[in-house]
This record gives C-alpha cells, sequence and structure tokens, in this order.
C-alpha cells in the first residue's frame, strides 16, 4: 500500500559519518530505513510515532529512575547483622574507602549521565509541544547524543547480577524493588531509543523552534568545505570553527588531530593496562584471613565455584574486550597512515565494533561498588577495593575516549589520495 504523500519526509542532504560520503537521503515513509552507498551505515531510521511515543517513555522513564533512586537494590545480613543498599549506596561505599575518583566514575554513569539524557530528552519532545518552543532545545538535544555512551543502566543491571551471585556464596541477600524499576528503566529507555527518529525531532525543530545562528556559515578568505554537522547532521558549505546554521554548534570537516589523539589515549590505556591487571581490585577477609583479588583472579574463583557461565562473561568483559579494542584501534591507525586503500568496508565495521563494545567492561567496577557498600561486617566478612580498580576504569575510560576521537572518515580520504 502506497503511504499518503504527507507521510513522507523531506529529502535532505547527509553527510556519512562513518565514510564521508555526501548523498541526498530520499523522501522516505514512515518505518523505512536509509543506507550509505558506500559503507552500509545507517543515515536514517524513520518511525510510526518519532515524538509522541518517546515522549510518553521517556516521561515513564523518569518516574522509574526516580523509583529506582528512592528505594532498596538489595539487603544483606549475616550472623544477625543487616546491610542495604540504594543506586547511591556504591558510590558512597567507594569515597569512604578513599576512592573518590572512582566513586565519581561510578555516580555519573549510573546516575548523572541516564538522568542527564532522559531528562533532556523529555524536556526537548515535551518543549516541541508548546505554542512557542523556547531557542535553548536546540542545545539541550544537541547534548543528548554525547551523553548516551556514557549512560550505563544496562551495565550497572549486569554488574548487580555478577554481584548477587558472587554474594549469595558468602551472605544471605534479598533483592529490594528497585532492582525491578530498574530492569524496568532499561527496557523503557531501549524503548524510547527505538522509538525515535533523530532527525524528525531536528525537523519539528526547524518548524516551530527559531534558529540559533542565522549568520553565513562561511568566512571571508577561509576554504569552504562542504561539511555534515557532527550533532545534528545538516550540511553546509561553511569554514572549519564556523557554526552550524541549524543547531548552533560548531562544524568540523574532520575531527582535529584525531589519528595523534587515539595514539596518545589508546597509548595510555595500555600503559595503564598493567597495573590493571597486576593490582588488586578487590580484597574479600572473612574471619580475619583473605588475600586480594585481581581481575584474573576473580575469574579464577568463579570458575572454581563452578560459574562458569558468569567466569565466561567477567573474562570476555574484563580482559578480552579491553585488549580487543586496543589491538583494534592500532589496525585503524596503521592502516589510516599507510593510506591502505584495501577492506575500507571491513575496517569500518571493526570501528563501530570498537565504539560499541568498549563500555560493557565497566561490567567489573560496577560489580566491584556493590560489594564494597553491601559486604561491611567487621570481623565476620568484608570487602575492600583496591587501587587496581582505579586503574582499570581509567584504561575503560581512555579506550572509549580514543574510539570516539578516531574519524572513521579519515581512513577513506587517505585511501582515495593514495589511490589518486
Amino acid at each position: 500500500m502506497t503511504p499518503a504523500p504527507q507521510a513522507l519526509t523531506t529529502p535532505r542532504l547527509r553527510e556519512c559519518p562513518d565514510c564521508g560520503q555526501v548523498q541526498t537521503v530520499p523522501a522516505m515513509p514512515p518505518a523505512a530505513r536509509a543506507v550509505c552507498l558506500r559503507c552500509d551505515a545507517v543515515l536514517r531510521h524513520t518511525r510510526q510515532d518519532p515524538l509522541r511515543l518517546p515522549l510518553a517513555l521517556n516521561l515513564a522513564a523518569l518516574v522509574l529512575f526516580g523509583l529506582s533512586a528512592g528505594m532498596t537494590l538489595m539487603s544483606v545480613s549475616t550472623a544477625g547483622r543487616d546491610r542495604i543498599a540504594s543506586l547511591f549506596t556504591g558510590p558512597a561505599g567507594l569515597e569512604q574507602q578513599g576512592l573518590w575518583e572512582l566513586s565519581a566514575v561510578v555516580l555519573f554513569t549510573t546516575v548523572a549521565a541516564p538522568l542527564g539524557r532522559v531528562g533532556c530528552m523529555a524536556l526537548v519532545l515535551a518543549g516541541l509541544r508548546l505554542p512557542h518552543p523556547p531557542r535553548a532545545l536546540r542545545t539541550i538535544y544537541g547534548w543528548v547524543e554525547h551523553l548516551r555512551p556514557w549512560s550505563m543502566v544496562e551495565i550497572y543491571l549486569l554488574g548487580v547480577f555478577v554481584a548477587y551471585v558472587r554474594l549469595k556464596a558468602i551472605v544471605h541477600i534479598d533483592l529490594g524493588t528497585a532492582l525491578y524499576a530498574l530492569a524496568a528503566l532499561m527496557v523503557t529507555m531501549i524503548a524510547a531509543d527505538v522509538a525515535l527518529d533523530e532527525q524528525a525531532v531536528w525537523e519539528a525543530m526547524d518548524q516551530r523552534a527559531p534558529h540559533p545562528n542565522r549568520r553565513r556559515a562561511g568566512a571571508l578568505g577561509r576554504r569552504l568545505w562542504r561539511m555534515g554537522c557532527d550533532t545534528c547532521g545538516a550540511v553546509s558549505r561553511a569554514a572549519e570553527g564556523t557554526l552550524c546554521p541549524r543547531c548552533g554548534f560548531g562544524l568540523r570537516h574532520r575531527k582535529p588531530d584525531s589519528v595523534a589523539r587515539t595514539w596518545a589515549l589508546s597509548l595510555a590505556a595500555v600503559l595503564l593496562y598493567i597495573p590493571a591487571n597486576t593490582y588488586p581490585v578487590l580484597t574479600v577477609i572473612q574471619f580475619g584471613a583473605g588475600e586480594p583479588s585481581t581481575i584474573l583472579g576473580g575469574v579464577q574463583e568463579l570458575l572454581e565455584a563452578g560459574m562458569w557461565p558468569l567466569a565466561a562473561l567477567v573474562f570476555f568483559a574484563s580482559i578480552a574486550v579491553p585488549v580487543m579494542k586496543l589491538v583494534g584501534l592500532a589496525i585503524l591507525l596503521i592502516s589510516t597512515q599507510r593510506g591502505a586503500i584495501g577492506h575500507l568496508r571491513d575496517r569500518t565495521f571493526l570501528y563501530r565494533i570498537v565504539d560499541a563494545i568498549g563500555r560493557w567492561s565497566m561490567i567489573d567496577i560496577f560489580m566491584g561498588s556493590i560489594l564494597v557498600a553491601l559486604v561491611q561486617f567487621g570481623a565476620i566478612v568484608t570487602i575492600n577495593p583496591g587501587v587496581g580498580a582505579i586503574a582499570f576504569a581509567a584504561v575503560v575510560i581512555l579506550t572509549m575516549l580514543a574510539a570516539r576521537s578516531f574519524d572513521p572518515r579519515l581512513m577513506w580520504d587517505r585511501a582515495a589520495g593514495a589511490h589518486a
């Protein structure tokens, strides 16, 4: 059945964020997908209800976040003593142990970033329903995408599951209402992301919200590029560093110093990977006896306890993923510097994998924060964090920043230059 003409989107120029090819995205009906002709990146995925359904889901997510933050996540007991944990207990416990850096990371990724992303998204979608949407909506919406990789509710839940399995062996444990609210929050946030058409939001702003920057995007005497905005996707012919006429964020033909910055961040992660795996991340003291445990030691403990699926999960997330990500970044950097012309699609696909998997290594950090917060029973049993956890968290963050610093379009640029 042919859709009604009013159901079609407007044809627009888009620059592929992965290969740099500028192409026209044609008029599309709802529930259609447009992919790059050169590298198969998704340029747009239209939805049936791109504004109202995401608004309802984000408002529901805010309610669920309030329930998750205000209720009990877990409670443990042993020898007549009880302790309870909430969403804030882990960061508070790490801060009390003197690991304020780790506390800040856990608090940001499990509370600040998810709440900021959901709150900003709800504010933007609700603001578009006002008779005169405020100008600030464009800036607020521009920051939503920047918070996306640092919002780790689903990874935190996996860390809770790993902690639950490990705690069952040493204490009695009960699950709280907040855990179920957190699971519902995760599902709701995923559903909101699936229902959202980012370009539909920008198009709604084009129609209803005032533009922040009506000045000419070019600059006299400076080279003009036809480039897509990293924030809103609009294609402009402009000078490097000028403001996007659609969203007001800075325009860049390519990410500045991409190769050098990615090398620096990757090498720093390699150096920190050594203490992250040699220094203890946790120390379990039971009846006055115990010894420090590294990440690999934790995997061995799970294997000895017969929990091989969980051991495989922790090994993959905490040992294999950082190594795979660093090796992948090295392949991308070396091939880019050499101007290699082969396997461009494969290398672009490798970049997408590298960019997506690194955040899952935070499972071990989240698990540790829960264990440290819950198991503090004096001489009976106590779990203390180790400095290896700080190094490991730094490895995860540095590899994420390295992947975000790398510009995959350079692979196609330099291959084209070598071929010419």
